[in-house]
C-alpha cells in the first residue's frame, strides 16, 4: 500500500531550486568512515546508496572540512582540494540515479573538538574555551577570516563541479560560525564582534562569497542553532534576526537545530527562550515561529519517530521538511517502510551510543 494524503510527508517539496520527491531529509550525519585525509570509502558509497534507494528526499552529507589542516573529528569527509571532485561525482551519480537530491554540508569545526588538539592551529573568534571540550583556539586575524571565507566558497565550487545539488553551511552546534554569532564566544572589538550585525558578518561574508562562486540554480542552505541553551549565549530572538538577514542574501532554506549535543531527550519539557523542547520534534516550536518570520523553506530536525504524529505536524504547520539522523542509522529503510504502509514508530531508542571507534552506526539494531 502506498500512503498519500494532502499535506503528507510524502508530498513533493521545493527547497529553493531543489525539487524534492518528499519532505523527508537525512540530516547531516558524521559517519567516521572516510580515510584519514577525508577521501571516500566503499562503505560511504554503500550508505548513501541505501538511503537514496529507501525514499530519502534529500540527503545532507556528513560535514566536510573546507581546509586540509582543520579536522574536528577523525573519519570525516573532505572537500578542501580538487582531488575530491571525481570521487564525489561517483557518489552524486549513485544518489541521483535513485531519485534523491544530495547536498554537501560544509564546516569549520573550530574548538568543538578534542581531536589532535595541540598538533594544529585551531581558529576561534576569541580566546574563549569551548564549553563541552575545554579547547581554546587562536583568535582570528582579518587575514584568517578572509582565508576561511574563501575556503567555504571554493569548497562550494568544488561541490557543484562534483554534481551536488547544493551545499549546507554549518552554522550550528558551537562550530566556528556559531561561535562568531554567539556573544559568549565572540568577544571581539572589531567589525566582527559586539553588535549582532557585527557578529553575523562572518556568516554573511561566507554566504555572499559562496554565491559568487556557484551558479544560480545551486542551492545554498544554512544550518543554525535555535539557541545556545545557556546563559550568555545566542538566544532565539537573535537567531530570528540572523535568519531574516540571510534570507535577503538569497539562500535556499534554513535547517534549525540546537546546541544540545545528544542531551535533547533529557531536556524534553524544559523551556528556553520561551519555547519548550518537545519529545516529538525537539525544536519544532522554534521552527514554527521561524517559519512565520521568513518566507524561505524551513527544515526542522530532532526527535521524530512516530509516523502519525509527523503526519499531523506536516498537515497542521507550514514547516517545509523534516530531518532525521539517528533513526536512519537504525533503519535506513524507515521512509520506504512508512510509505509502503508499515507505520509503526522508528526503532531508534535515542540511546546516543551510535558513535563508536569503528564508525558511527546503530549498535542496537544495525551493527556492522
Amino acid at each position: 500500500m502506498t500512503y498519500t494524503t494532502k499535506n503528507s510527508i510524502f508530498d513533493n517539496c521545493n527547497i529553493g531550486p531543489l525539487k524534492l520527491k518528499n519532505r523527508l531529509v537525512r540530516s547531516a550525519t558524521w559517519e567516521n568512515m572516510a580515510t584519514s585525509t577525508g577521501h571516500l570509502t566503499q562503505s560511504l558509497y554503500d550508505i548513501h546508496e541505501e538511503l537514496a534507494k529507501n525514499e530519502v528526499g534529500l540527503i545532507v552529507t556528513g560535514y566536510a572540512n573546507v581546509v586540509a589542516e582543520e579536522q574536528p573529528n577523525p573519519g570525516m569527509i573532505g572537500i578542501y582540494e580538487d582531488s575530491f571532485i571525481d570521487e564525489y561525482k561517483k557518489l552524486t551519480d549513485i544518489v541521483k540515479s535513485h531519485g534523491s537530491k544530495i547536498v554537501m554540508q560544509l564546516a569549520y569545526g573550530g574548538t568543538k573538538t578534542k581531536f589532535n588538539v595541540g598538533e594544529r592551529v585551531i581558529f576561534a573568534p576569541s580566546e574563549v574555551a569551548e564549553k563541552s571540550t575545554g579547547t581554546m583556539g587562536k583568535e582570528m586575524t582579518l587575514e584568517d577570516i578572509d582565508y576561511i571565507v574563501n575556503a567555504f566558497a571554493n569548497a562550494a565550487k568544488r561541490a557543484e563541479a562534483a554534481g551536488f545539488d547544493g551545499v549546507e553551511i554549518h552554522g550550528a552546534h558551537t562550530y566556528l560560525i556559531n561561535q562568531f554569532l554567539s556573544p559568549y564566544y565572540n568577544r571581539r572589538k572589531d567589525n566582527y564582534g559586539g553588535s549582532l550585525e557585527n557578529r553575523m558578518r562572518f556568516l554573511v561574508d561566507i554566504i555572499a562569497k559562496t554565491k559568487e562562486s556557484v551558479s544560480d540554480d545551486f542551492a545554498i542552505l544554512v544550518k543554525l542553532t535555535a539557541s545556545d541553551f545557556f546563559d550568555g549565549g545566542l538566544e532565539f530572538e537573535e537567531t530570528l534576526e540572523i535568519c531574516k538577514r540571510i534570507e535577503k542574501l538569497g539562500i535556499a532554506g534554513i535547517e534549525l537545530s540546537g546546541n544540545v549535543h545528544g542531551k535533547a531527550k533529557t531536556l524534553v519539557g524544559e523551556v528556553f527562550d520561551g519555547c519548550p523542547i518537545l519529545d516529538e520534534g525537539y525544536f519544532l516550536e522554534y521552527a514554527k515561529i521561524l517559519k512565520s518570520s521568513v518566507s524561505i523553506p524551513v527544515i526542522t530536525v530532532g526527535g521524530f519517530r512516530n509516523f502519525d504524529k509527523l503526519e499531523q505536524i506536516a498537515g497542521e504547520t507550514s514547516i517545509d521538511a523534516f530531518g532525521f539522523c539517528r533513526p536512519l542509522l537504525a533503519e535506513p529503510n524507515l521512509f520506504k517502510r512508512w510509505k509502503d504502509g508499515d507505520h509503526s514508530p522508528a526503532k531508534c531508542v535515542r540511546c546516543s551510543k551510535c558513535r563508536t571507534p569503528e564508525g558511527n552506526y546503530c549498535v542496537v539494531f544495525n551493527s556492522l
